[in-house]
């Protein structure tokens, strides 16, 4: 490196949490063009980025200088006092090799698990332990020093200087930074107290700029992503200059720094200092106990060769050779520990009843089919009762050690809507605006996301709004500044990391920010580039279902069902499948793939695997000739005679991954291994890459006879579908999956639909839907009893279900549970003998509100037996019924008497009442004094079950419409599906919700939701139509609107043109 040269050295990126917006990649490529030779990633108390920086500096021949800028306690990390804890100050810590590196991981992990509060917290007891293979550098803007001398006092300056020199100087070197901001008042003459005080204590200075953004004018939208943390609104000083806290070159920095030349060659010095060479790439495997005299191979070997015998498997020798190979693979990879972990954590799962489920090749394979060349870990789904998975992750914990499990990171990033709204927001604009521009923008594609300089070129309107409207400008311009930048830690769907050793020997950790459980700071790639293998365990409802389904039918029905060896051939579900009737079958249930069944009247095993397969984008291209060729096998026919063998089981039509192998080594002479990466290849979709195959292939094909016309048409097919298939084992187990479901659901309905409500509880709408195909199925919904509800969704007969207990908002499960068990004694009589017999402290007025309107207690009428109702003129009996109204609005008028009831009752000693228990008997229960009040109309006993259950259950607003409602063309469901958009229709509903903004004019228009039977749809009103519709757009009101449904960006909405009042007939 040369004299003048200049090391940025105190650098954020986006991983400092919206307190930062370059991106990794962005620095590397600025510090690249700046003729940079070094560069140090120090995010503010964390490691995320860490590996990402490390490998895209030595792409780009840039040496990599990992660091952190970490939060110091200014007491003790384990000293939590508002107001006194909070940490002020900060220390910058670079990885002068891998000792350091490792020290840096502990110290983040150890700030994040022990000294978190507010910030992450190192000490200085955490500082002295992991100390070694560090440089200190000593910041001019939050050091301890810095801060000690903007109050002038320079004795604990000078102690913190000597302190920390006497930290880090033998360790690695203690510098003080200096920087310089000539825009910031006051901030030359500080420099000059550091300059002196460092001077004096006998420390080297080094010039830094503490690094935010890329460029001067990225000053806005740094302070933007701060308030957007903060959930603060931007306060813009048009007079203030801002503040330079962006990447400089070295030609800037030697002019700032040109009265201090050490300082510059300083950054040169520690550059050289720290050379840091991380070992990526190889991995390492949990610690799984093997007998003693046994390997692993052998283990894996013995529990492959038993599992043939278990599943009634002959050891042919073709079985035989494909086991070998197979091992042969594995032992060479050195992977059997990896499989026998897996193997271990299916057989307890087994054992404990977790229903499970795998994919991929795996499940096609004697033990697993790998590519020798594959130069990546094996990777195996495990599917899992999504309400069971921290079941199975508790048992890796258990086994291996707390210390050396942790669930892997992710990163919640800000998506082009997101961004679009969070800017909006922060720069103090209404909402409507952000929600505007931001429903502008396309959904993503197939996995992809949208950006907003896409979103510009394919919407016209969002184009047209950043041209003509300067607010709208503003927000996209900036949104774009923070687009795809790390917004939040989460934690990944699946991935669990297990360690032969602590975690924090190989990754940074920290607790999940919405929970107790130990994450990993990095993510999936980097945890594997760092060494730990990923082990998914994603969570599946449709299993916990399946699971629910399976345990009700045995006791309700004392029935066995064997999901594992169920009749393939069972007439009740292919019918049922012929019919449409989908909802609530895994992977069946789109609308688009109901139509397909339709069509298709599947009749096999074969034909829903085929369907899983094609139901994509590419190979759905096929889905019309699959059918066709099934219904009339006179149309099957192949390009090639020799495709015969492998198209022959889906009538000709290329439906997995494994028939492109296949074709490509039958007729294009490719190897299984040139196959598979010809299948990569096509699934990157790098045109390169695919011009490179293409021509490959076409030689091959023409070198071993296929007509060139038969080529072009095999290739067209090929690349068609290559990018999205499945492999034929894959399609197989989510076919398999597929079939269990609709199984149940045909064999038995009630008890299937309970356990899909149950599974779906907390999702309204999922309810909602589930409930309108209970009732297509004749099923009856009835609210929640006390005397026939358990805690979730509970099957009363063969055709009725009610809502569970747990399904109460403001309901407690301690209560739920406590009436669950007298209930199960016997059923409670009447009110008194409720209150008598519910003893649970949480039965307060709350919980007792929840109950009665509900519906809970509805039938605990009449009262009469042991209740004294004094009737008003006005008020109907309720002697010899149970008339719901009447029913709930007593009991909630009386609602006092009864807690009281309740609380003399269950408060009476266990001496007392055993001592006057013949006494009370003969007496019989207390009578209460209830008044009686007229009955809740239908209107606020719907409302009170849509406020605490979610949903209209004894009946619907809508209910004295249903013959208007009958004489419409369409519904709002089939309506959002399929009606032309553009042209003028008709939809009724009833009013839910509304949200009225102000426009640019100051004029009012407003967004409702409507909702019928069916479904429910946004409807935009614009000011025109609300001052001709005064009054009708109010919660609770029953319209009927004419518009037109807009389908913009993925989104059906309707835009309406005049509304009127919904009449009954």
């Amino acid at each position: 490196m040369n004299a003048h040269d200049f090391v940025h050295l105190h650098t954020h990126s986006h991983y400092s949490l919206l307190e930062a917006i370059p991106k990794v990649s962005e620095l590397v490529a600025a510090a690249k063009a700046d003729g940079q030779k070094a560069l140090a990633l120090t995010d503010n108390g964390n490691l995320y980025g860490a590996i990402e920086f490390y490998k895209k500096c030595r792409t780009a021949g840039i040496k990599p200088i990992i660091g952190v800028d970490f939060f110091v306690a200014p007491r003790t990390r384990h000293d939590k006092e508002h107001r006194v804890d909070e940490a002020k100050e900060r220390l910058v810590l670079l990885a002068k090799n891998e000792v350091g590196y490792r020290n840096l991981i502990q110290l983040v992990s150890k700030s994040h698990l022990e000294g978190f509060y507010y910030r992450p917290r190192v000490d200085r007891e955490l500082l002295e332990t992991h100390r070694d293979g560090l440089i200190a550098i000593l910041p001019s803007h939050a050091g301890e020093h810095a801060h000690s001398l903007r109050h002038n006092d320079h004795d604990r300056a000078a102690q913190s200087l000597d302190r920390y020199k006497q930290l880090y100087e033998a360790s690695g070197g203690c510098f003080v930074e200096i920087t310089r901001h000539p825009e910031i008042e006051g901030h030359e003459k500080r420099m000059q107290k550091i300059v002196k005080a460092a001077r004096q204590a006998n420390l080297p200075l080094v010039a830094a700029h503490d690094v935010y953004y890329l460029q001067p004018e990225d000053s806005l939208a740094c302070d933007l992503v701060n308030k957007i943390r903060t959930a603060g609104v931007l306060e813009r000083d048009t007079n203030a200059e801002p503040r330079n806290f962006s990447f400089l070159s070295q030609a800037r920095i030697n002019e700032l720094f040109s009265d201090l030349p050490e300082a510059l060659d300083n950054t040169i010095r520690i550059a050289e200092m720290c050379d840091i060479e991380l070992k990526l790439g190889t991995w390492v495997f949990p610690d799984f106990p093997i007998p003693e005299g046994s390997s692993a191979d052998a283990e894996l070997r013995s529990l492959a060769e038993n599992g043939l015998l278990e599943r009634n498997m002959s050891k042919t020798p073709e079985a035989e050779a494909r086991l070998n190979y197979e091992m042969s693979v594995i032992t060479e990879k050195g992977y059997a520990s990896y499989f026998l972990v897996v193997a271990d954590l299916l057989r307890h799962a087994r054992e404990k009843g977790i229903l499970t489920n795998t994919r991929g090749s795996a499940a096609g394979s004697l033990v697993s089919y790998l590519n020798p060349e594959r130069p990546s870990p094996p990777d195996i789904d495990m599917d899992l009762a999504d309400n069971r998975r921290d079941e199975l992750i508790d048992y890796v914990r258990q086994k291996y050690g707390e210390n050396k499990v942790a669930q892997i990171g992710t990163f919640g990033t800000m998506m082009a809507r997101a961004a679009v709204r969070d800017v909006a927001r922060a720069l103090g604009h209404p909402y409507s605006l952000g929600d505007i521009i931001a429903k502008l923008i396309p959904f993503g594609k197939q996995g992809f996301p949208v950006t907003i300089a896409n979103a510009m070129k394919e919407t016209p309107e969002l184009a047209q709004a950043y041209k003509n409207d300067a607010s709208a400008r503003e927000v996209l311009d900036l949104a774009q500044k923070i687009e795809g930048n790390a917004r939040h830690v989460g934690v990944h769907a699946a991935g669990v990391v297990i360690a032969p050793t602590a975690v924090t020997d190989y990754v940074p950790i920290q607790f999940d920010p919405k929970a107790s459980r130990i994450i990993t700071q990095y993510d999936m790639h980097a945890v594997e580039s760092a060494g730990l293998l990923k082990f998914d365990f994603l969570g599946l409802t449709n299993l916990s279902v399946l699971a629910d389904a399976k345990v009700r039918v045995k006791s309700r029905l004392n029935a066995d069902v064997d999901l594992e060896h169920l009749p393939l051939d069972d007439a009740k579900t292919y019918e049922m499948l012929s019919r449409g009737e989908t909802h609530g079958v895994f992977q069946l249930a789109s609308g688009g793939m109901t139509n397909y069944l339709m069509e298709l009247k599947p009749t096999s095993i074969h034909d829903i695997n085929a369907m899983v397969a094609l139901y994509r984008p590419g190979p759905m291209a096929f889905i019309p000739a699959y059918i066709e060729r099934k219904k009339d096998t006179r149309l099957v026919h192949y390009l090639d005679p020799r495709m015969e063998p492998i198209l022959k089981n889906s009538y000709g039509v290329i439906t997995y991954q494994d028939d492109v192998l296949e074709l490509a080594i039958k007729l294009a002479g490719y190897s299984w291994l040139e196959a598979d990466k010809f299948r990569k290849a096509m699934g990157k979709k790098i045109p390169a890459e695919m011009a490179a195959q293409r021509e490959k292939f076409k030689a091959g094909c023409l070198a071993n006879h296929v007509k060139p016309d038969v080529v072009q048409r095999l290739w067209e097919q090929i690349e068609t579908f290559a990018a999205y298939g499945f492999n034929r084992s894959h399609a197989a187990s989510y076919g398999n999956l597929a079939y269990k479901t609709a199984y149940m659901k045909a064999n038995f309905p009630v008890d299937y639909m309970a356990a899909l409500l149950t599974a779906d509880a907390g999702n309204v709408d999922k309810v909602g839907e589930t409930i309108v195909e209970c009732k297509r199925m004749g099923i009856t919904i009835l609210p929640p009893s006390v005397n026939e509800s358990k805690g979730t969704f509970t099957v009363v007969d063969n055709k009725t279900i009610r809502f569970g207990l747990y399904s109460i908002k403001n309901f407690g499960t301690g209560v739920a549970d406590s009436i669950i068990v007298a209930q199960e004694k016997k059923p409670f009589a009447d009110i008194t003998d409720f209150l008598a017999r519910v003893p649970d402290k949480n039965l307060n007025k709350k919980s007792l509100e929840s109950l009665i309107q509900s519906g809970a207690l509805d039938e605990l009428a009449p009262l009469e037996n042991n209740a004294k109702i004094s009737n008003k003129d006005d008020a109907p009996s309720l002697t010899g019924r149970g008339e719901l109204g009447a029913m709930r609005s007593t009991l909630l008028a009386n609602i006092d008497t009864l807690l009281s009831h309740q609380r003399e009752h269950t408060s009476t000693p266990k001496d007392q009442a055993s001592l006057f228990a013949a006494s009370s008997a003969s007496m019989g229960p207390p009578t209460l004094n209830l008044v009686d009040t007229p009955a809740a109309p239908i209107e606020k006993r719907l409302e009170w079950e849509k406020e605490l259950l979610g949903l209209y259950v004894s009946g619907h607003p809508l209910d004295k419409y249903k013959d208007v409602l009958a004489r419409q063309r369409m519904n709002i469901k089939t309506g959002k599906e399929k009606f032309p958009r553009g042209l003028e229709t008709v939809i009724a509903g009833f009013v839910e919700t509304i949200r009225p903004i102000l426009t640019k004019t100051g004029e009012r228009m407003l967004f409702a939701r409507i909702a019928d039977f069916s479904d429910s749809i946004e409807i935009v009103a614009f000011p025109r139509v609300l001052k001709d519709s005064d009054g009708l757009f109010v919660v609770g009101s029953c319209i009927m609107v004419k518009g037109r449904y807009s389908d913009r960006n993925g989104e059906v909405s309707f835009v309406a043109e005049k509304a009127k009042a919904l009449k009954e007939l």
